[in-house]
């Protein structure tokens, strides 16, 4: 029996930090690093870094929607970064790093725009969400050596003080309803 699946676009700061997380979900078939939202065809992560060619780091993410709706990877989403500092996550500091939603259908848009407005109306966050909704026009695969960063570094010292406490949020606050068995 074939899985469903659908894409979700996501960026939320360095797109090592999304890749490891939504990896851990059960429903998450595949998570892509790259860029996206910009107007550079085929950019490079230097350019990227520049942040002159529109781009944001995104993870695109295939999943199982029977197994993980959109909603909840956006819930995830909101939890694992800030998104209301614009152009920043912590000491991650440019256009690269802007929160934003690439949908790629009217569902996934709407789903976001009620999921922005539920969090805007519950004030979970003190500050408004800058979060940038768009649609998808184009992804574009990150340099190899960034696809699984953490899975491969896990002792680099960005790897232990930035992504090892987003995954132990993640594990503590999801791990009932949607993340894998942890080994």
């Amino acid at each position: 029996m074939k899985r469903l699946q659908e894409k979700a676009t996501l960026g939320g700061g360095c797109f090592w930090c999304l890749e490891a997380a939504f990896l851990e979900l059960r429903g998450v078939i595949d998570v892509v690093p790259g860029y996206a939202g910009g107007h550079v065809p085929n950019p490079t992560y230097e350019q990227v870094c520049t942040g002159t060619t529109g781009h944001a780091e995104v993870v695109q993410i295939t999943f199982d929607p029977e197994e993980l709706s959109y909603a909840d990877l956006l819930h995830i989403f909101f939890a694992l970064h800030d998104p209301t500092t614009p152009n920043r996550q912590g000491n991650d500091v440019g256009p690269q790093y802007r929160s934003i939603i690439l949908y790629h259908d009217a569902i996934q848009h709407q789903t976001a725009q009620a999921l922005i407005q539920e969090l805007e109306n519950s004030r979970t966050y003190a500050l408004p969400i800058v979060t940038e909704v768009r649609p998808f026009t184009a992804f574009y695969p990150a340099e190899p050596y960034h696809h699984r960063y953490y899975q491969r570094h896990p002792w680099q010292p960005y790897c232990q003080v930035v992504i090892a406490p987003k995954l132990a949020k993640l594990r503590r606050q999801f791990a009932q309803r949607l993340a894998k068995p942890f080994s």
